[in-house]
C-alpha cells in the first residue's frame, strides 16, 4: 500500500470558499465536551472551519469541497515502510484540496499521533487536532454544526441591525455623511463615496496607508460606468460592454471594496478593512443601495421642463408664464391632467406654492442632503442658500410639510407665482420664529385679523412714514421687528439673529431712541408691530 503512493499536485493560487459562515477552530478547541487538542500547525482566529468531514481514504483529495475538518483514524495508514514520505504526501494532498484542519483519532487503530504525521501538519501548515478516545467523530461533528448555526445567527443579527442603523442614518440631515460613518463604524474599517470624476466627496473612518488608498482609488475605476459624452474617462478604457456591479482586491494586508451606485451618475462605494467577516458584503450592499437613492438624478420629462423654466426665468419671463412647467412632472399641474386652468382641477389655485426654510439642527447643508430634504418633503424645486445655511423650497400647496427630523422648518401660506416673493420673507421669519422657539415647525399665521381692516395702500404709508427713522438701518428694524415678535425676549431674538443678547439690547435701544418711542409701553408696541408686518 505504501507504494501506491499519490503524488501532490500544486496547490491552488486560493482555496475555494465554501457559503456556509466560519466557525473559528479555537471555538471547537473550547468545548470541554469534546476535550480535543491542537498538537501542530497555526492558531488564531483567522483559523476557521466551515464544516467536517470523515474519510479513512489514502488519498482524501477527489472527495474534499475545501475548508472541512477532516476527520480520520488512521485505518489506511501504512505502519511501514517510509511513513515518513506517506505522512508528508498525504498532508500535502488534503492542503492542496483546500482542507482547513485534520483531526485524528486515538483508538481502536492508533494509541497515539504519529510523530511523523505532527511534522508533516507542521511543514505543511495544516492545524492537527487529536481526538482522544472517549470523544466520537460523530460528536465533533455535531459540535461544529451547532457553532455554525450559532455563527450564522450572530450574522443575521449583525446585518439586521446594520440595515436598521444605516436605514436611520439616510434619514439623516446630512445623509451622505451620516451613511458613511455608519458604515465605516459597522465595517470597522473606511468608507469613501468616490464622484463621477473618480475624485473622493465624502469619507468617513479612519483611511488605510497611502498604498491601500491608491488601490481603492484604482480598485473604483474598475466598476465606475464609462464617461458620459463630453467628459473624458478617468479610469483605464474598459474592455467589455458593462462594467462589473463590484469588485473586491487586497492591497497593503487590506481588503478592499467597490461598488457601482444604481443611480448610473458614476458615483461609486468605496471600502476598506482589516478584516472580511461574513455579513460585510450585505452590510455594503445595503449602504450602497441608500446612497444611490441619495446621489441619484432623475432625468426624465418633468426634469426637462424644470430646467426650461429656469432658462425662461433668466431670459425674462414671469413666474406665471413658467409654472406650467413647473407643475409638469409632480402631479400638482396647475391647467394640466384634467384641470381646468385655474388649478380647480385638483385643488389648488392656479400653481400655489408653499415657500418652505429649512435650517438643519446641527451641520451645514450640502447640496445632496438639501435633494434628500426635497424627497421627503415631497418636491424636487430645491435651492441651496449662497451662504449654504438655509435651503428654500417651494412645494406645492396641496402637500402640507410636515416635521422632518434633524431640521427646523418655515413654512408660508399658499401663494401663486405673483406672490412667491413675500411667501419667501414669510418662510424665512416663520424660520427664525421656529429656531428662537426651538420647535421644529412653525407656519405663517395667515388668518385675517384687524390689520385687514385698513387699505394696504394706507397702512403701507403710514408704515413708511413711522419707521422712517430706521429707513437707513435694515438691521435695526429685523432686530426690533423679531424682539416684538418673541414679546421681548432677549435671549430668544439673539438665537433667532445669531447674534449675542447684549447686542440685541443695544440695537433695540437704539431704535427706541430714534423713533422717540417707549417700547415698554403696549400700545406703542402694537403700532409698531402694525406697521412692521406692512413695511
Amino acid at each position: 500500500m505504501a507504494d501506491a503512493r499519490p503524488t501532490a499536485p500544486a496547490a491552488p493560487a486560493a482555496a475555494p470558499v465554501p457559503p456556509t459562515p466560519p466557525v473559528p477552530l479555537s471555538a471547537l478547541l473550547a468545548r470541554d465536551d469534546l476535550a480535543l487538542r491542537q498538537l501542530a500547525g497555526p492558531t488564531g482566529p483567522d483559523v476557521v472551519i466551515h464544516w467536517a468531514h470523515t474519510s479513512e481514504m489514502a488519498d482524501p483529495f477527489p472527495y474534499l469541497l475545501g475548508g472541512e475538518l477532516l476527520l480520520t483514524a488512521g485505518v489506511q495508514f501504512p505502519d511501514a515502510p517510509s511513513p515518513d514520505t506517506f505522512f508528508d504526501s498525504y498532508v500535502a494532498r488534503v492542503v492542496a484540496a483546500g482542507g482547513a484542519a485534520l483531526g485524528f483519532g486515538l483508538a481502536p487503530v492508533h494509541d497515539s499521533v504519529p510523530d511523523a504525521l505532527v511534522t508533516a501538519c507542521a511543514t505543511h501548515g495544516l492545524p492537527l487536532l487529536e481526538v482522544p478516545p472517549g470523544t466520537t467523530f460523530s460528536g465533533v461533528a455535531r459540535a461544529v454544526w451547532q457553532l455554525m448555526a450559532q455563527a450564522r445567527l450572530a450574522e443575521l443579527r449583525r446585518v439586521t441591525e446594520a440595515q436598521r442603523s444605516l436605514a436611520a442614518a439616510a434619514a439623516h440631515s446630512d445623509p451622505v455623511s451620516s451613511v458613511l460613518r455608519r458604515l465605516a463604524q459597522r465595517l470597522g474599517g473606511h468608507a469613501v463615496l468616490y464622484g463621477p470624476d473618480g475624485t473622493g466627496i465624502a469619507a468617513a473612518g479612519r483611511a488605510p496607508a497611502p498604498a491601500a488608498t491608491e488601490a481603492l482609488h484604482k480598485l473604483a475605476a474598475v466598476v465606475r460606468p464609462a464617461a458620459p459624452p463630453g467628459q473624458a474617462p478617468t479610469g483605464p478604457a474598459p474592455t467589455a460592454p458593462a462594467r462589473p456591479a463590484s469588485a473586491t482586491d487586497t492591497a497593503d494586508g487590506v481588503h478592499l471594496s467597490a461598488y457601482a451606485l444604481g443611480s448610473g451618475e458614476g458615483f461609486v462605494l468605496g471600502v476598506a478593512a482589516q478584516r472580511r467577516e461574513g455579513g460585510d458584503h450585505t452590510i455594503a450592499s445595503v449602504g450602497a443601495v441608500l446612497l444611490s437613492l441619495l446621489t441619484g438624478e432623475h432625468h426624465s420629462g418633468a426634469g426637462a421642463a424644470r430646467s426650461s423654466a429656469l432658462v425662461r426665468l433668466l431670459l425674462g419671463a414671469t413666474p406665471e408664464e413658467v409654472v406650467p412647467l413647473l407643475d409638469t412632472g409632480d402631479g400638482t399641474s396647475g391647467g394640466t391632467s384634467g384641470g381646468t386652468g385655474d388649478g380647480t382641477g385638483d385643488g389648488t389655485s392656479g400653481g400655489e406654492r408653499i415657500v418652505v426654510h429649512a435650517r438643519p439642527d446641527r451641520q451645514t447643508p450640502d447640496a445632496v442632503a438639501a435633494a434628500a430634504l426635497g424627497t421627503a418633503l415631497g418636491t424636487p424645486l430645491v435651492d441651496l442658500d449662497p451662504d449654504g445655511e438655509v435651503v428654500r423650497l417651494l412645494v406645492p400647496a396641496g402637500r402640507e410639510p410636515a416635521p422632518v427630523p434633524g431640521w427646523t422648518l418655515g413654512v408660508s401660506a399658499p401663494a401663486g407665482p405673483g406672490g412667491w416673493p413675500a411667501a419667501d420673507t414669510q418662510a424665512a421669519r416663520a424660520l427664525a420664529r421656529a429656531r428662537a422657539t426651538r420647535v421644529p415647525l412653525v407656519r405663517h399665521g395667515a388668518r385675517p385679523g384687524l390689520s385687514e381692516l385698513v387699505p394696504e395702500a394706507a397702512a403701507r404709508a403710514h408704515a413708511q412714514a413711522l419707521l422712517a427713522p430706521l429707513a437707513a438701518q435694515p438691521a435695526l428694524t429685523d432686530t426690533l421687528r423679531t424682539w416684538l415678535s418673541l414679546h421681548g425676549s432677549w435671549d430668544r431674538t439673539a438665537v433667532a439673529l445669531g447674534v449675542h443678547r447684549n447686542t440685541v439690547r443695544q440695537r433695540v435701544a437704539r431704535a427706541a431712541l430714534l423713533l422717540g418711542a417707549d417700547l415698554d409701553d403696549p400700545d406703542v408696541r402694537m403700532e409698531l408691530w402694525f406697521a412692521l408686518r406692512h413695511s
